[in-house]
């Protein structure tokens, strides 16, 4: 069965913000399938190990931001390349992947994140 590319890059997006303001336990409820594979060594395992790293962020970094550079979606991965800033005005780019199951539902992720730095030798930015 042929995934729902669009669907499933709206879902990734959707499913990202809503744990990222403060709302981990619904958009696991919305948008996770029955196993959640976690690659991130700072979270656990499945969805309780999700929801318990992002309602921790939201207490204690109740400020942050996130932009939405780029959405790729290729087969049953979204990759989503995000700008967030956090109190204090650092500011990382991320790069998040997830696989989504034939019902559209996220069922695995991998991440990698670089804090945004002060130069660039190219003068481009990282977005």
């Amino acid at each position: 069965m042929p995934h729902d590319i669009e669907r499933n890059k709206r879902s990734a997006v959707d499913f990202y913000r809503m744990a990222y303001e403060g709302n981990p336990t619904e958009a696991v409820r919305r948008f996770v399938g029955a196993e959640y594979i976690q690659h991130n060594p700072d979270v656990a395992d499945g969805p309780d190990g999700f929801t318990e790293y992002f309602e921790r962020m939201a207490k204690e970094y109740p400020e942050k931001d996130i932009a939405f550079k780029r959405v790729v979606g290729e087969g049953d991965l979204v990759a989503l390349h995000t700008h967030q800033t956090w109190p204090g005005g650092e500011e990382y780019v991320t790069m998040d992947f997830f696989r989504f199951d034939d019902d559209g539902k996220i069922v695995e992720h991998w991440d990698a994140i670089q804090k945004v730095p002060d130069h660039s030798k190219s003068g481009r930015t990282m977005y």
